[in-house]
């Protein structure tokens, strides 16, 4: 199995925001990948900031990056 890693972008956002960082470690682990696919996907990290912050409420729900 290949481990994807989160952006650094994203643990940052993570490690300030208490509330994101439990919802996100309370998805499922394949919901958690394929954030973190998404968000590293990107070559400029202006691009993976802006996804990010699109995502943090859908993430503050508990909703994987494909739900409605």
């Amino acid at each position: 199995k290949e481990e994807v890693l989160a952006p650094e972008e994203f643990l940052t956002v993570l490690n300030e925001n208490p509330a994101l960082k439990a919802a996100f470690e309370a998805l499922t682990p394949g919901r958690q990948k394929a954030y973190n696919m998404y968000f590293a996907e990107p070559k400029q990290s202006k691009t993976r900031e802006s996804r990010i912050e699109k995502s943090m409420e859908q993430i503050l729900n508990g909703k994987g990056l494909t739900d409605r």
